[in-house]
């Protein structure tokens, strides 16, 4: 397996990812979260169409995470919508480029035309997930971008590239089921995407994505977090005229 540097999480870094692989700079941009209470969250701006969450992936939680895997091969989940673009990770380290993919290509964002991101979605559109990790893996604009951004951190290059965070990135969906009975509805449901589990999670009904997945958080990540390894920074919508 392929091993790459492990991404900080920040916006800054996130957003120059971004417009390297061809998101328009005027339609959106990546921000810290900074706290999960309503006047912390109200800061954000809106609409919110993505947000990446790092936290550490061993004790309670990756207990946690085994058991939802086994639950849901044993008895399913609510089918997830077939327009949800998941990604599943095969490089090591790569889950923060992976949840930048989850984000950008699940939002409902503006890229540059022939753009790298642009030609990635066309040529995946139709693949498996694991298809689509192969054409990763030998597309090299993709790991140039993640090397140049893990380097341009605000903290040194691990030389141990061991590391027990983990990036993963939700989203909404429509519900599927009204897809599936052709039936028109608001209706959405909160998606977690995480190239390292067996496929997208559906979290439930979801009405502000910002708020349900502070929510989330609060009540199943924090409580079980083995540290306060844990940050968030959201994909915000249109940013405002100059």
């Amino acid at each position: 397996m392929s091993r790459w540097i492990p991404l900080e999480s920040n916006p800054e870094l996130f957003n120059k990812w971004a417009h390297k692989v061809g998101l328009l700079e005027n339609d959106a941009e990546f921000v810290d979260i900074y706290g999960l209470d309503e006047e912390l969250l109200s800061l954000i701006p809106r609409p919110v169409k993505a947000v990446i969450l790092l936290f550490p992936i061993r004790g309670k939680l990756e207990e946690l995470r085994q058991t939802e895997e086994a639950q849901i091969k044993e008895k399913g989940q609510v089918p997830i919508d077939p327009t949800v673009f998941w990604i599943k990770q095969t490089i090591s380290n790569a889950c923060g480029t992976i949840g930048l993919l989850h984000a950008l290509t699940n939002a409902q964002v503006v890229f540059e035309p022939e753009s790298p991101i642009a030609k990635f979605i066309d040529e995946c559109q139709d693949k498996t997930p694991l298809q689509r990790a192969k054409f990763l893996e030998s597309t090299e604009l993709f790991a140039t971008a993640h090397a140049t951004a893990a380097a341009g951190g605000q903290t040194a290059v691990p030389t141990d590239l061991d590391t027990d965070l983990h990036f993963t990135c939700f989203v909404q969906a429509p519900d599927a089921s009204a897809r599936e009975a052709e039936v028109s509805t608001d209706e959405r449901r909160l998606i977690e995407l995480d190239g390292g589990r067996a496929g997208p999670v559906d979290r439930g009904k979801s009405t502000d994505l910002l708020a349900d997945v502070a929510k989330y958080v609060k009540e199943q990540i924090i409580p079980k977090a083995p540290s306060l390894e844990i940050s968030m920074i959201a994909l915000a919508g249109e940013l405002p005229s100059e």
